[in-house]
C-alpha cells in the first residue's frame, strides 16, 4: 500500500509540472514576458536597428532643416572631453556636405574652438538612417585641425568626404594641419 501511494504521487508529479509550465505563457505582450522578435528583412530597418545599438542619435533632418536632439552645450562639453588637452570649444554645428546634386549628402558634427590662442576644430562623420536620423558611431574617425597663424581653417571636401584643410589667409607661413584619428569616445558606452 505504501508503494502504491508513492507510485501515484510520482505519476502525478509530471502532470502537475506540465500544467504549471503551460500556465506560465511568456510570449504574450503585457504579461511580463519577453516581447516577440520581429523578423523584418528590410535592409533599411535592419541598418537602423544596428545604428541604434552601436551609436547615439544626435539629430534628425526634417524638411531640410537639422533638429538637434542633444543640446549644443552638451555637444561642446563632449568635444572638450574628446580633445582632453585643454582645447575650449565654443561652437558646435552639424554641416551637410554634398559635391553636387547627384552625390549622396554627408553630414559632419563639427566643434570649433581654441587651444593656447590658436584655432582648433574637430569633425566627426555622422551616419544617416532611412528616416533621416543622424547617428554618431564610436568607430567614426576624428578629423582634427590645428592652425599655425590662421584665424580660421576650412575643411576641404571631395563629394562628401573630408580630404584636407585650408587656411583663410595663407600669407607669411600661416597654415592649417589636419590629423585623422580612428574611433572616438564622444559618447562613452555604458
Amino acid at each position: 500500500m505504501i508503494v502504491t501511494s508513492i507510485s501515484r504521487r510520482l505519476l502525478l508529479l509530471p502532470a502537475t509540472l506540465l500544467l504549471l509550465l503551460t500556465a506560465c505563457e511568456t510570449s504574450r505582450p503585457g504579461r511580463g514576458g519577453f516581447p516577440e522578435v520581429s523578423t523584418s528583412t528590410d535592409p533599411d530597418e535592419l541598418r537602423k536597428r544596428k545604428l541604434e545599438t552601436t551609436s547615439t542619435q544626435v539629430a534628425r533632418v526634417s524638411e531640410g532643416k537639422i533638429e538637434y536632439l542633444i543640446p549644443r552645450s552638451q555637444l561642446a562639453q563632449n568635444f572638450i572631453r574628446q580633445f582632453s588637452d585643454g582645447t575650449v570649444i565654443d561652437k558646435t554645428i552639424i554641416r551637410k556636405v554634398q559635391g553636387s546634386s547627384k552625390d549622396k549628402a554627408g553630414y559632419y558634427l563639427v566643434g570649433l574652438g581654441m587651444y593656447n590662442g590658436s584655432y582648433r576644430a574637430m569633425a566627426l562623420p555622422l551616419q544617416i538612417s532611412s528616416d533621416q536620423s543622424l547617428y554618431l558611431t564610436s568607430d567614426a574617425e576624428r578629423y582634427i585641425v590645428t592652425s599655425v597663424g590662421c584665424q580660421f581653417c576650412y575643411f576641404s571636401f571631395e563629394k562628401s568626404a573630408i580630404t584636407g584643410t585650408a587656411c583663410e589667409d595663407n600669407t607669411a607661413g600661416n597654415h592649417c594641419d589636419m590629423t585623422v584619428e580612428n574611433g572616438n569616445t564622444f559618447f562613452p558606452r555604458k
